[in-house]
């Protein structure tokens, strides 16, 4: 590996980082920066990679201007058993970018130049600040200013992060003047944003079956829905061999996982258009408004070169592990789906996954074949259990998801999060009580039971499936929803293979081998599961799913 105009190396954290990283951002497809590696491409490591990163993510935080939040990933990797701090950075959008303290001067500016970084002449400075967009969501003040943000509080704390007195400061959701704009709307508990998941029988949009709409709510929240009504249509199939049983899924759940992110991450809402997803007989189509960013080549796009037309969703996204690492997306999707599943035209994107052939078959899975089924099940399980319990209404099924997120959550909590009074809680409560799906234990300290769910134990050990069913008669330690969206990939990955390595996770989700080790670790605190044996062992799982 040599230094190119897309490849810096650095020996050692340096006070000119921010010239690099800004020459990156004014550049037409960023770069990477590598620190740890020599000028002559050599590996020489950092001797304390996690505090270096803490200071690097500081600096461009608060020394570049415009705000390049969600513009850049800080990634550790190993090269040679050493420690290498991996910075990606993207194009921005709002160039030219500049060192805060020098302001936009040819001192302040800087532009890639080959393989290094030069100052930006004051004509070129004063070009892109004519050309700067100022139409994007982050300057559109939001038509509402009563916005509250209990959903994205509650999705961030399952991550272990808590959002502080000034997370709207930090999240960039209020504009230059104070006010909430657009970005604080998407992500607010309730906003007027509304994406449809359509269902036609047949090949063509004659036949409408289903017109599902997730929102008016926080595009997190609906993401996650939408992610899970997907899951729930991605069918395994299977097909009879001489040898033995294949199983396919109609579509790659990896590669529509990621369609589905970069389409409401990179939709363009200025127009108030948000993506749409339809599902016909033979394939599956996600359209999201806003063609390529102006700079960005076709050929740019599938080579993973990342401009973000919403970086203040794809840092929010990431904070939420809903995405890996910059750039990753499309590579991921061009795994399973070539380049001529993409259409492009001047205000739309969409892609088109084909289904399965109908050689397939869909399977009669009974509830104790595993295969094809928990590895598509495991995020969506709970929501789908609750959805199908036709006796209730639509808010006792909220009611009865809350409460499986928070079993200690209290009426007027729950009251405060679906904006309806005390006293319809108390109602509600008392008919879920008495149709047999929750119990109280104790008093006004104490916490509720969800009868309604059961703990299912799954035990693997010598290729052999063991599972166990019984009620819960404690609180729920660790709820599935607890999880991230990278972690479930990673528990469907073992319960297929309990031998697997964690290179050959990172391998499958393509990820670097720490994040995955890092993923496990979380894994193993929430005591989803454990290692039986060293490097020859194999994992165990104890989940809820």
């Amino acid at each position: 590996m040599i230094e190119t105009n897309r490849i810096e190396f650095k020996q050692q954290l340096t006070d000119n980082l921010e010239k690099e990283v800004i020459a990156f951002l004014n550049y037409a497809t960023g770069g990477t920066i590598y620190i740890g590696i020599s000028k002559e491409g050599v590996a020489v490591g950092v001797l304390d990679s996690d505090g270096d990163q803490l200071k690097i993510k500081d600096r461009l935080k608060n020394n570049i201007s415009p705000s390049c939040m969600g513009l850049f990933d800080v990634i550790s990797e190993k090269i040679n058993g050493l420690d290498i701090i991996k910075i990606i950075v993207a194009s921005g959008l709002e160039k030219p970018y500049f060192i805060k303290k020098l302001s936009m001067t040819e001192k302040g500016c800087f532009m890639r130049i080959g393989s290094s970084a030069e100052p930006m002449p004051q004509k070129l400075i004063d070009e892109l600040f004519a050309k700067r967009i100022r139409n994007s969501i982050s300057k559109i003040k939001s038509n509402r200013q009563d916005l509250t943000f209990e959903q994205l509080k509650i999705y961030y704390e399952t991550t272990g992060s808590q959002l502080n007195s000034k997370f709207a400061q930090n999240l960039e959701l209020r504009n230059e003047d104070g006010f909430w704009n657009y970005v604080g709307y998407l992500l607010a508990d309730h906003n007027g944003t509304s994406i449809k998941v359509a269902k036609y029988s047949g090949t063509n949009r004659v036949n409408l079956i289903e017109n599902n709409e997730y929102g008016y709510c926080s595009l997190i929240k609906a993401a996650k829905q939408v992610l899970d009504k997907l899951e729930l249509e991605n069918k395994t199939l299977s097909k009879i061999t001489s040898k033995e049983r294949e199983n396919q899924r109609l579509w790659n759940p990896i590669a529509l996982r990621e369609a589905v992110i970069n389409a409401i991450i990179h939709n363009d809402y200025t127009n108030e258009v948000p993506p749409k997803f339809e599902i016909f007989d033979n394939r599956i189509e996600i359209t999201s408004a806003g063609g390529l960013p102006d700079g960005l080549t076709q050929d740019e796009f599938f080579d993973g070169v990342s401009l973000p037309r919403n970086k203040e969703l794809m840092r929010i996204f990431k904070d939420l592990d809903m995405v890996e690492q910059l750039g990753s997306g499309v590579p991921r999707i061009l795994e399973s789906y070539g380049r001529e599943f993409f259409k492009f035209s001047p205000n739309f994107l969409r892609m088109t996954f084909k289904a399965a052939p109908r050689e397939y078959e869909i399977g009669d899975f009974s509830d104790e074949q595993i295969g094809g089924q928990i590895g598509g099940q495991i995020g969506g399980q709970i929501d789908r259990q609750i959805g199908s319990a036709i006796d209730l209404t639509e808010n006792q099924k909220e009611i009865l998801k809350i409460i499986l997120d928070n079993n200690k959550v209290t009426r007027n909590d729950i009251a405060n999060l679906l904006k309806i009074n005390e006293s319809a809680v108390s109602k509600h409560i008392e008919i879920l009580k008495n149709k047999g799906y929750i119990e109280r234990i104790g008093s006004t300290r104490g916490h509720w039971i969800d009868v309604f769910q059961e703990e299912k134990s799954i035990g693997l050990s010598g290729g052999q499936i063991e599972r166990t069913s019984t009620p819960i008669s404690t609180p729920i330690s660790t709820p599935i929803k607890s999880l991230t969206e990278r972690q479930k990939e990673i528990l469907t990955i073992i319960i297929n293979d309990i031998k697997v390595s964690r290179r050959d996770i990172a391998k499958q989700l393509n990820i670097n081998e720490s994040a995955v080790k890092k993923h496990l670790e979380n894994l193993k605190e929430k005591g989803c599961l454990e290692r039986v044996g060293g490097t020859r062992g194999h994992w165990k799982l104890t989940t809820i799913i």
